[in-house]
């Protein structure tokens, strides 16, 4: 009869690991199958992230043009306009991308012409011309309804009247950036920048949804699930985080100094996002140790900025040598923060971040004004290859977190 019972017993035992080891599996192989669906790679937020990021390039170098113009800077404006049509190249592509090339053509000139009417409202500004002023601000309300109508002509996603009071937000919101300009309120026209930067999202994310709306086959994903929204936070904030580091280096380099405080104030306030960024991953431990680890490399590229205004080797090898341990530390932090992130891959992707945003002051000692203004948006557009694998690694770290509301 004991015998029976221990064998009853170590057969339930059995069953019981059994079936535990079953659970085990099951639980692990879902986790497995949860972080094989979360990811940020999906074309849709490939599509987001595209559009979020030339609109706010298109604000970014709108707001240097007219302020070099405003400045009596004739051949840097000259590059920062070409630039700008550049970046306004690239968005009709964008847009021929999905609707073809016919689409494309008809976009080029009509965005082409709200840089006019905004260039006229700068001249009207800074002759104090009060009737320009009037007709550029009544020509570029004129235009938020043709651009409207274009954008519903091609997909019916987008009402007309909602996407000409889209347009007409950034028109006010540029226009707040030149008339601080034009006053010399430097603190004020980078507080606006940031804010006509940030308001792009306003358009960029309706306008990709409604075309994933329009075509799910082409852009499959849910281009506002929390992983695709982590990965247009990440490259918006780096990518602005560069162009605010070549304003900076721009007016030291020019010997204006108080747009340079003004400059280096908004560049910490991109710092202090980009941090928040990273806390809302890792938690306000991780938030506040990265926040002046971040802040060193900056602080080495004025080091670097000022050894080539005073044309000093010495200092400008210093913190190139500088520049170059950082980018150790800095892997390093990413590392033990996400095994996903290689410290060796991190420490390559960021040395040439800081190779491309040398280029930029290098260019901008030299005054050659168009070759600054093709490195910074190179600068600016490597700033993907660092956002990208950063978004997609932390996606995967935390595949719970980031598969709500996915499709």
């Amino acid at each position: 009869m004991r015998k029976v019972t221990v064998v009853k017993s170590v057969c339930a035992l059995v069953t019981v690991a059994t079936l535990a080891a079953g659970c085990m599996k099951s639980m692990a192989d879902h986790r497995a199958d949860r972080s094989a669906q979360a990811t940020s790679a999906t074309p849709a937020a490939a599509l987001r992230t595209t559009l979020n990021a030339l609109l706010g390039e298109h604000v970014i170098l709108a707001a240097a043009a007219t302020g070099a113009a405003l400045d009596g800077r004739e051949a840097e404006f000259k590059a920062a306009a070409g630039a700008l049509d550049a970046n306004s190249t690239d968005i009709a592509r964008a847009i021929g991308s999905v609707y073809g090339a016919d689409a494309e053509q008809a976009f080029l000139p009509l965005w082409r012409r709200h840089i006019g009417f905004a260039v006229d409202y700068a001249v009207g500004v800074a002759t104090k011309d009060q009737p320009k002023q009037q007709k550029a601000v009544a020509d570029l309300v004129a235009y938020t309804q043709d651009f409207g109508a274009f954008l519903e002509s091609a997909n019916p996603n987008l009402p007309k009247s909602v996407v000409a009071d889209l347009v007409k937000h950034h028109v006010v919101t540029l226009k707040e950036v030149i008339d601080a300009q034009a006053s010399r309120g430097y603190a004020r026209a980078y507080t606006a920048q940031r804010a006509a930067t940030a308001h792009m999202a306003m358009i960029a994310d309706p306008l990709t949804s409604a075309i994933v709306k329009q075509f799910p086959a082409k852009f499959s994903g849910n281009p506002q699930a929390p992983a695709a929204s982590l990965r247009t936070v990440l490259n918006v904030a780096l990518r602005e985080h560069a162009y605010l580091a070549g304003a900076a280096t721009n007016a030291a380099l020019g010997g204006r100094n108080d747009e340079f405080k003004a400059a280096a104030a908004a560049l910490d306030g991109n710092s202090v996002d980009v941090a928040k960024a990273i806390g809302s991953v890792y938690g306000a431990d991780a938030e506040q140790a990265f926040l002046p680890l971040w802040r060193r490399h900056i602080g080495f590229f004025v080091d670097y900025t000022l050894g080539v205004a005073a044309k000093d080797r010495g200092k400008q090898d210093i913190a190139v040598s500088n520049l170059i341990a950082y980018t150790q530390d800095f892997g390093a932090f990413l590392e033990s923060a996400n095994p996903r992130l290689p410290k060796s891959v991190v420490v390559d992707l960021v040395k040439h971040h800081v190779i491309t945003l040398k280029e930029v002051v290098d260019a901008q000692a030299a005054r050659d004004n168009a070759r600054a203004f093709t490195a910074v948006r190179t600068a600016a557009g490597h700033m993907q290859m660092i956002a990208d694998p950063l978004a997609e690694t932390i996606v995967k770290q935390f595949p719970d977190r980031y598969l709500a509301t996915a499709k």
